[in-house]
């Protein structure tokens, strides 16, 4: 069988920050989130849903810009 050689074309594993991002988002924002609420007043499902897709949103966007910004760091 033929040698393959690897190539790193873009130099930043995205799957690896995609991975990244999603565990770091669970491990971290849910909990954030949860204390987040505790000073929310949230009368029904409709706002506890509401809130968590607004919060959430932020922290998985700010996670994963943080997770990028490393790995492109550690790619020099």
């Amino acid at each position: 069988m033929p040698y393959v050689e690897r190539t790193d074309p873009d130099g930043i594993d995205y799957a690896w920050v995609m991975q990244t991002t999603f565990v770091l988002t669970i491990v971290g924002g849910a909990p954030l989130v949860a204390l987040l609420s505790l000073g929310t007043p949230l009368d029904s499902w409709t706002e506890w849903a509401s809130f968590a897709v607004r919060v959430g949103a932020l922290v998985w966007f700010l996670t994963a810009i943080g997770v990028y910004l490393y790995a492109r760091r550690q790619q020099d």
